[in-house]
């Protein structure tokens, strides 16, 4: 059949076939009972067909006003931009079904419920009373009734904010503890997802700045001088010199180093593995290392002789003083060994945008001792390992880089 469709006709079509009735009108009929109203359309160059309706609902004439109507949206005007409507219900179809999936999440107030009691039994009794009251608290009047993937950082900023120079250490350990509990909640196969309570550059600028403490701090050389002293350094020899070296680059305490044993490196790997007994903060701690750590480490091994890597007289470490008398050869009388800490954390946050986060966690700083500690650093290994090679590379000349 040619031509338009009449109504009369309608009735006396055969199944299985298409019938044109013009301008992109076609009557499918798939049986006598499924009749139904397409479109057919072209845009950017692909067809598509748009459903219309049955036969049972969609007169002859209504389908013919429909293929109209929808003929202006997608062909446009000077002010308003075509549209493929199509996708337009494709999209709306997803929308609504990623709309009933969201629905289906629990609320961060019950994913951190879940979290308390599936490792609360293994906290402390402190811990255990801290946990749920902060949450409590500060938490759950802002964000306790959102669900996970609707959680932003604009949130935290506004939950953090009252408590963040009042209650500090509080508010440090809230936002741990949300972001552990955003963390055990999210798919671990999304590459781009970001921790909406990760202490980012952007959170930590929108937040009040803190009074400096007034605590005592050890020496420090400003971070812009470190590459000279690095090349300075490289013209001294002997274990306390490497071991010096090794503590700069790796960013750690000097008990830490002085009792380092061969035992805690995987060289495969390029790890350290601190043991908890060794930490300040007795938690295991495991550190990424460069390929400059590595070269002092092969260095070492040379005339290794024991199981400390950086021995003393007989079977003990070196003394606490050996590297500061390293440092007094030198002339240094403006830095102590731990002062190197604090050079690397003020470049890491006046030089870099590696989050809070992952500074902090290479630090092994105090306030991350809890349950965000492990996360960090154990998930963040490799962000560390990203931290600790810019550190290598903006202190050491280049010629020292590979032989440190």
């Amino acid at each position: 059949m040619t031509g338009k469709l009449k109504s009369l006709e309608l009735k006396r079509l055969a199944p299985g076939r298409r019938y044109p009735d013009g301008g992109g009108l076609y009557l499918v009929v798939a049986s006598p009972t499924a009749r139904s109203w397409i479109y057919r359309y072209s845009m950017d160059g692909q067809e598509h067909w748009l459903g219309l309706g049955s036969l049972h609902d969609v007169s002859l004439k209504e389908a013919r006003l429909a293929r109209d109507a929808a003929r202006l949206r997608i062909k446009g005007d000077r002010s308003t931009p075509g549209v493929d409507i199509v996708e337009e219900r494709r999209a709306a179809r997803a929308h609504v079904k990623a709309e009933e999936a969201r629905a289906e999440l629990p609320t961060f107030e019950e994913c951190a419920e879940a979290y308390i009691n599936e490792h609360g039994a293994g906290w402390s009794k402190k811990h255990r009373t801290q946990w749920p009251s902060s949450l409590k608290r500060y938490a759950y009047p802002k964000i306790g009734h959102l669900k996970i993937p609707e959680i932003k950082p604009s949130h935290i900023h506004d939950l953090l904010r009252p408590i963040w120079i009042s209650k500090r250490e509080t508010a440090n350990r809230v936002r741990g503890r949300i972001e552990t509990i955003i963390a055990r909640n999210v798919d671990i196969n999304d590459p781009d997802f970001r921790n909406p309570a990760e202490l980012t550059k952007q959170l930590r600028e929108k937040l009040p700045r803190r009074p400096k403490s007034s605590a005592r701090h050890h020496p420090a050389l400003p971070y812009t001088d470190m590459r000279a002293f690095m090349a300075e350094l490289g013209k001294s020899t002997g274990t306390a010199a490497h071991s010096l070296r090794f503590l700069i680059l790796t960013a750690c305490r000097t008990n830490e180093v002085l009792n380092a044993r061969w035992a805690e490196i995987e060289w495969e790997q390029k790890i350290w593995h601190i043991p908890a007994s060794r930490m300040k903060m007795r938690e295991d701690h495991s550190i990424p290392l460069t390929e400059p750590a590595m070269a002092i480490l092969r260095h070492m091994q040379e005339t290794r002789c024991g199981d400390l890597i950086f021995p003393g007289t007989g079977a003990a470490p070196l003394s606490h003083m050996a590297m500061l008398a390293v440092l007094k050869r030198m002339n240094r009388r403006d830095s102590t060994a731990h002062g190197f800490r604090a050079s690397f954390a003020t470049w890491a946050e006046e030089c870099t945008d590696h989050p809070d986060g992952v500074r902090e966690a290479a630090l092994a700083h105090k306030y991350k001792n809890e349950t965000t500690a492990a996360y960090q650093r154990g998930q963040k290994l490799e962000k560390r390992r990203k931290l600790m090679q810019d550190w290598a590379d903006y202190i050491l000349p280049v010629k020292l880089r590979a032989i440190a």
